[in-house]
């Protein structure tokens, strides 16, 4: 029996407490249905999903590495994240901790159009999330809203150029990749801050790596991309204390604002199944820079290194002809398309049940009003009567969800070419663009010494293909399936 994690959470916008009642009842009935146990329920009040610093959401995550668990259950996706790029971060980590994450009310599976279709509906919330933030945060600072570099310390990984935008530096980014990389390979502050100072990399101002430092930049939200501003609190001193942080209303937050430098790891040793990590290192007399991809356990493993361009342009490559071909996405669409109808089927069935039994309880509750009307009053109507209304709310509740899923669930064949289309041209998208295409596209690349393996999210043709270059063999096929 699969035992399950239960996370709710309502915001302040048009909800309330009834909201999380309701979220959990719709779970407990979903696990009933298909005999699951639930063995630890989180819930998080007035918190929105676009923001990480939701305290029981965050515990939720720290305790899927004790194994108490293995499943998440949310009643709807956007309760777990509205930015799909968080929403992959932190699915990253329940998937590293062997735990799967379900949501009720899209009953998506672990089919490849399930997952793409999953990528088209959080991105549809994400619009909606970017669009509600951008009316609450009217009349902030205006140089903040325009993500904006506004004074203190630039974080390790980026410079400030003269417009006071965030640029990536490429050269103190690498080192943020490893920090996070060996991070997520389960090694300890110390571990990391000894190979750190092995390669002689330092902190922004030039000193050593310390477990504050380590700490800071772990939990620095803009590597993912979030622009963040008027977190921390003042002091008397004037100082701003970096451990105290101030209410979620009075921080600007603008998912996707400044340039990402993580994303999920994908690449991996064919040896020794570690991870790949990103290499620089100078040579000759004019000591000219190479950036290479090597194994992460390159103590204790001999696999070649390669070029970071030339794989990355041979991942690109293949992306193209393999997923954005007129042919690739004619096919995609078309199975995303009927994928889609078939979930709206059962959606439309929920509707009329919720409407159905509504029907019932509002004839009951009007019986009830009828009947105390004509004098025939009984202590035990009253009980009845809360527990009709109680009733009445969570299906009210239900039959709302279940129409604005319909609604964002049904997008058409030409709506669902366009969202791929976008990305048909990614050779001439920035570098961070295309890392995330690659990141909704591409499940896993392994790599040999002679051979490299790529795992795309589905195979359009059923059959892998492989293409032979001069140095190398290109193997690339569908993984059924490999969970974000």
């Amino acid at each position: 029996m699969k035992k399950a994690a239960v996370y709710a959470r309502y915001s302040s916008d048009n909800q309330n407490e009834e909201s999380i009642d309701a979220q959990i009842r719709a779970i407990r009935e979903y696990c009933q249905r298909n005999n699951i146990q639930i063995v630890k329920i989180y819930t998080d009040e007035a918190y929105t999903a676009t923001t990480a610093n939701r305290p029981s959401f965050l515990q939720m995550i720290k305790d899927s590495k004790l194994g108490i668990f293995d499943t998440v259950i949310v009643h709807k996706l956007d309760r777990f994240a509205r930015n799909r790029y968080d929403s992959a971060f932190y699915k990253r980590e329940l998937k590293l901790n062997g735990v799967k994450l379900i949501s009720v009310l899209e009953n998506l599976d672990d089919s490849p159009e399930s997952i793409i279709l999953e990528s088209v509906l959080e991105g549809m919330a994400e619009y909606y999330s970017a669009n509600l933030a951008r009316e609450v945060m009217k009349g902030l600072k205006e140089k903040a809203l325009q993500c904006k570099h506004c004074g203190g310390t630039v974080p390790l990984g980026y410079d400030v150029i003269k417009d006071k935008d965030y640029v990536i530096n490429e050269k103190e980014a690498e080192i943020v990749r490893l920090i996070f990389s060996m991070y997520a390979d389960g090694y300890g502050y110390g571990t990391i801050i000894d190979e750190l100072n092995k390669r002689g990399y330092t902190t922004k101002e030039g000193k050593k790596f310390k477990k504050s430092s380590l700490h800071d930049i772990l939990v620095n939200e803009k590597y993912k991309g979030i622009y963040t501003y008027n977190k921390t609190i003042k002091m008397i001193n004037g100082k701003r204390n970096h451990r105290k942080m101030k209410s979620d209303d009075e921080i600007i937050r603008i998912p996707r604002g400044i340039p990402q430098i993580i994303l999920s790891g994908i690449i991996y040793c064919g040896k020794c199944e570690h991870r790949i990590v990103g290499n620089r290192r100078t040579a000759g007399k004019n000591k000219k820079l190479y950036v290479s991809y090597c194994c992460s356990n390159s103590k204790n493993c001999d696999l070649k290194s390669i070029n970071k361009d030339y794989l990355e342009t041979m991942v690109i490559d293949e992306l193209e002809k393999k997923m954005f071909s007129s042919d690739a996405i004619d096919k995609l669409s078309k199975r995303i398309f009927e994928y889609a109808n078939s979930q709206q089927a059962e959606i439309q069935s929920d509707i009329k049940a919720f409407e159905k039994e509504l029907k019932v309880v509002q004839n009951q509750i009007d019986n009830i009003v009828n009947a105390i009307a004509n004098g025939m009053f009984h202590p035990s109507m009253k009980e009845k009567m809360d527990e009709l209304e109680k009733r009445k709310n969570e299906l009210t509740f239900y039959l709302n969800e279940a129409k604005l899923q319909a609604e964002i669930n049904s997008p058409t064949i030409d709506m669902i070419k366009e969202y791929l289309k976008k990305n048909s041209n990614i050779k001439e998208k920035s570098l961070d663009d295309q890392k995330k295409i690659i990141q909704t596209y591409v499940q896993k690349v392994i790599l040999h010494d002679n051979e490299v393996e790529i795992y795309f999210i589905v195979d359009l043709d059923g059959v892998p293909r492989r293409t032979r270059t001069p140095n190398l063999l290109i193997r690339s096929q569908a993984l059924y399936p490999v969970e974000l």
